[in-house]
């Protein structure tokens, strides 16, 4: 990889994690490709985006949009989105799936963190399941009220 190509890369990635909420560093030595494949397909399912990147390369771009004090080292798997609970769920749920991979760090919302509050952020509905809880909630009164109606004609009917 030349100099050119390096800083070209460094500044893809310096865009991306500004635009994005949430990078989680993962560690995926032993994976087979098949494996690295399921994780880039259900990551593309939710939107996010999946690459192994040199450390050098990745600490620079990270540093850049102000994650300090991540140490890079050994195998390194950044997976990025503009959705930080979509990126703690499909980096938890490939975790908990392959006992060889593992969660290592993660920057959300301009702070580095650590592997215990992606797996909390892993625990939240994801915005669709809150829209549903919502409108499931909504729709309750009306719900109950035609339940009565219905209920109130059957006792009708068998009088």
């Amino acid at each position: 990889m030349t100099r050119a190509q390096k800083a070209e890369l460094i500044d893809f990635l310096t865009g991306e994690f500004k635009e994005s909420e949430a990078v989680a560093i993962c560690d995926y030595k032993g994976l087979t490709v098949a494996e690295l494949e399921t994780l880039r397909n259900s990551a593309r399912d939710s939107e996010l985006k999946v690459r192994v990147v040199k450390n050098k390369l990745a600490s620079i771009a990270l540093k850049s949009v102000g994650a300090e004090g991540l140490d890079l080292k050994d195998t390194n798997l950044l997976i990025w989105g503009a959705d930080q609970i979509s990126v703690a769920k499909v980096a938890q749920k490939f975790a908990d799936d392959n006992k060889i991979f593992t969660v290592k760090a993660g920057f959300v919302e301009g702070e580095v963190c650590d592997t215990s509050k992606l797996e909390a952020l892993s625990k939240l509905p994801s915005r669709d399941e809150l829209i549903g809880m919502l409108l499931s909630v909504w729709t309750a009164p009306i719900r109950n009220f035609v339940t009565g109606l219905d209920n109130l004609k059957s006792k009708k009917e068998e009088e």
